[in-house]
């Protein structure tokens, strides 16, 4: 297990380009087995889940090739023209796959071209109960038999396509579900007839994978609403796909700014990918300026919340796309600890999110924990540091909550577990030294 041993209190200052989104690179590398042709994707993150997903594809058998992408990014090849369907009754699938929730996304595509998919119960953060009920009921509604069985490597599911094959069909969601979305659109595409979905996600990471899956000849009416109608078609092509920045990490860099009272420019941000995290963190009292495609957050001595117009507390609440994402939730919380001001932040869709605040509380900060959704955070106004601390990463956003929180405190923090870290944030330490922070790996 490593450690982040972070002295705070320096400023930092520069330029920051956000990584390729890794909640987009866990949907568009499961479509490449959706055909037989070469999938090249530019922009791929250079972090644990994606590679490990990425591994699983060549226990798979796929053909994986890494190559040069721009600046120095990642760009891969795939082929998934011979694919060992053997491999999903192995002790090493089994076990990788258990470990990855982004595994899930590969049953759609399985069903789709092979008729039958396999599952582990998927791990991932541990933030709250995150069922799968959505996927298996789309699943169902195309024409599958979903089953949960004991195999000798642990509890699975099974899904099988009839022998006629998966039928389009007309599905309302019970939730606007992203992945539950990808793993349908993924199973339709290649499914007999026409698939409408009412209460579709419409997260840029599904705007991306249907994109994608155009380009690979599927045919798709809707992307970027709530309505999506796939005409299914008999095979796809290749194609070549380039990843969004990572919205999470954009809105991570803005907290950070605030926290270390820096003034910092977030390259390539594609803001008009954003959706609300600019004017939540302006509502915070933070100032975001856009420049082309480009943001930058000046250096903030001080920085006021907002309350609503007839004089009431601000709330800052996540909402489904194109509302603000339940993945920064934990950074918005961080930032307000040494705002001007209250707020109340309610965390809607996890009921174990909000835990990590107890660690902020050791630090110092006023929190007041109402509930497992719903904290109030009375803000510093820097009139009190939070101090250092030892702690512990519960789940990926979480942890770098705490990274920005130790970045802004005074003494010196570690931070225990960076293995959570490092599942969605690309070499997080090497790139805050270039700003100027006081990180290191133990």
């Amino acid at each position: 297990m490593s450690s982040f041993e972070i002295e705070g209190g320096h400023r930092l200052s520069g330029e920051i380009v956000p990584q390729g989104a890794k909640n987009e690179a866990l949907q568009v590398l499961c479509a490449v087995l959706l055909t037989d042709e070469v999938v090249r994707i530019d922009n791929v993150p250079d972090i644990r889940d994606v590679n490990c997903l990425i591994d699983l594809l060549r226990l798979l058998g796929v053909e994986v090739r890494q190559m040069s992408g721009e600046c120095g990014e990642r760009s891969f090849e795939f082929c998934a023209v011979r694919v060992d369907l053997a491999q999903l009754e192995s002790e090493e699938y089994a076990r990788a796959a258990s470990m990855l929730r982004g595994s899930i996304m590969l049953m759609g595509p399985l069903l789709s071209r092979w008729g039958r998919a396999v599952a582990p119960q998927p791990g991932g953060d541990k933030i709250g109960r995150r069922r799968l009920d959505t996927h298996f009921i789309g699943f169902e509604r195309l024409g599958a038999s979903v089953e949960g069985v004991e195999s000798k490597w642990g509890f699975r599911y099974e899904i099988m396509a009839p022998k006629e094959g998966l039928k389009g069909r007309y599905l309302l969601m019970d939730e606007a579900s992203v992945t539950g979305t990808a793993n349908i659109v993924m199973a339709a595409v290649l499914a007999e007839g026409t698939t409408t979905i009412m209460n579709a996600a419409c997260e840029p990471y599904v705007y991306q994978l249907c994109g994608m899956l155009q380009r690979m000849g599927a045919h798709i009416d809707g992307i970027g609403s709530n309505l999506l109608r796939i005409e299914g078609v008999k095979e796809l092509k290749g194609c070549q796909h380039r990843m969004l920045p990572d919205m999470i990490e954009v809105g991570s860099f803005i907290g950070m700014a605030a926290m270390t009272r820096s003034e910092l420019t977030i390259r390539g941000a594609s803001v008009a990918h954003l959706g609300l995290i600019p004017e939540v963190f302006r509502r915070l009292g933070i100032e975001v300026v856009q420049e082309g495609d480009n943001l930058r957050v000046p250096q903030h001595d001080h920085y006021e919340i907002e309350r609503f117009r007839d004089g009431s507390i601000m709330t800052i609440a996540d909402a489904p796309w194109p509302g603000f994402t339940p993945d920064l939730i934990s950074i918005a919380l961080v930032v307000a600890t040494q705002s001007k001001g209250s707020v109340l932040i309610h965390q809607k869709m996890f009921e174990s999110r909000l835990f990590f605040v107890d660690r902020l509380i050791d630090m110092g900060a006023q929190i007041i924990l109402c509930d497992p959704h719903r904290a109030v955070v009375i803000g510093h106004n820097w009139d009190h540091l939070l101090r250092g601390v030892r702690m512990t990463s519960p789940d990926i956003r979480a942890g770098v909550a705490l990274l920005i929180a130790a970045l802004g405190a005074e003494g010196v923090s570690r931070i225990d577990n960076i293995e959570q870290i490092d599942r969605g944030y690309e070499h997080i330490d090497e790139r805050l030294r270039k700003l100027g922070a006081e990180i290191r790996r133990i």
